[in-house]
């Protein structure tokens, strides 16, 4: 029973909080491969192999499906894995659909992994609930969608693409990395499957990869938890801790991360080198009222367009604090070229299809003072300008 009702709190308290036995108030990190046996077919405790189950992963997994309102969680080695563990639910024949704004990682594997074992997929615009709707067959398992989607943060809505892939018997997967469990819960919005790459905002310090999956339905848990059992893609003890300790100071960094990224969006617009800035914050941005009634807020990812005058090889070149970097969601700033970097496995013309030009920026706003990163991007994109 919780003694408490609020998230933040949740995030200290809850899970596998600490170790009764001692006292310890962190978990302890388990870190073994194997538990003795008290004899043939007798079990000292819950644990015989660290593959199978694991003290300390399962504290993290008991956590993060309390935080997403789920009942089983599981624990992989990154967030890849997580995705991965999720496609092998589905078999030969099967179709998925995803997103069109899908982050790269999932359009590879999809394409160059499962499609070659007979696992199909259809790139829909998940925006458009017409071409959800058109785009299902028989074969549709699955609609697979990020929101806000990477890059350009697009927003689609969760309760209505649930509803459409109920009524034809397939699974909602949504891909909560970008708002977290604090900010956005797909499961009580009606989604079956919630993933997390917990490298990112989760993890919050860029120091351990991992990932995460969250449902509340008994069979699914269980083909998951075979799944994970035997595939081996799990989440090792210490990292496991790491993210149980970054966990509970979710609630502070996304709310600095958040307070920064505002500021940035409102001087970034401001600015006349901007050709356009995408941000589901901002009441002019397209799907705004949806975001609006299933995430807290904007959240702290930044997608721009720099105008044609600007170099911007050179812009990137010129920034001084904020890391060039795939990755997002730490504690530091890191700005990325989605087209060369994160969606590079993308073909061009898909990539374009999609709206992501060459002059695209993503930037993950961290935790630092905002008027030093704003001074840092100002500086580099005064450095970028043409000059005839």
């Amino acid at each position: 029973m919780a003694y408490y009702k609020n998230f933040e709190t949740a995030l200290i308290h809850g899970g596998v909080p600490g170790d009764a036995a001692t006292g310890a108030v962190n978990i302890p990190i388990y870190q073994t491969s194997t538990f003795e046996l008290d004899g043939i077919g007798k079990l000292r405790s819950d644990w015989d192999y660290s593959r199978t189950g694991n003290p300390t992963r399962k504290a993290l997994e008991d956590l993060i499906a309390q935080l997403e309102e789920g009942t089983h969680g599981f624990a992989f080695s990154s967030g890849m894995a997580a995705i991965d563990a999720v496609l092998h639910l589905f078999k030969t024949g099967d179709s998925v659909i995803i997103s069109k704004n899908v982050y790269g990682g999932t359009f590879r594997i999809l394409d160059k992994i499962f499609k070659q074992y007979g696992l199909n997929y259809k790139i829909v615009d998940s925006t458009d609930l017409a071409a959800v709707k058109e785009a299902f067959t028989g074969d549709v398992k699955a609609v697979l969608l990020e929101t806000p989607a990477n890059p350009l943060l697009s927003i689609t809505d969760i309760a209505e693409v649930a509803k459409i892939a109920k009524a034809n018997g397939a699974l909602t997967v949504v891909d909560n990395t970008f708002m977290t469990p604090y900010l956005q819960r797909p499961l009580s919005l009606g989604a079956d499957i919630v993933v997390h790459s917990a490298t990112k905002y989760l993890g919050g310090h860029s120091d351990l990869i991992a990932g995460l999956v969250v449902v509340k339905d008994e069979e699914l848990a269980q083909r998951l938890h075979f799944i994970q059992n035997a595939i081996g893609a799990i989440a090792q003890p210490f990292d496991s801790f790491l993210l149980i300790r970054s966990i509970k100071t979710l609630a502070v960094r996304m709310d600095t991360h958040v307070a920064n990224a505002e500021r940035i969006v409102d001087a970034l617009q401001k600015n006349e080198a901007i050709k356009k800035v995408y941000y589901p914050g901002n009441s002019s941005s397209k799907g705004y009222e949806i975001h609006k009634k299933q995430a807290k807020n904007g959240g702290a990812m930044i997608s721009f367009e720099l105008k044609d005058n600007y170099d911007i090889y050179k812009f990137f070149e010129s920034l001084k604090l904020i890391a060039m970097a795939v990755s997002l969601g730490g504690v530091e700033s890191l700005i990325c070229h989605p087209a060369t970097m994160t969606h590079a496995s993308i073909p061009k013309e898909i990539r374009e299809e999609m709206g992501i030009s060459e002059r695209l920026i993503r930037l993950s706003v961290g935790i630092e003072n905002y008027e030093d990163l704003i001074c840092d991007l100002f500086s580099a994109i005064e450095e970028a300008r043409i000059r005839v």
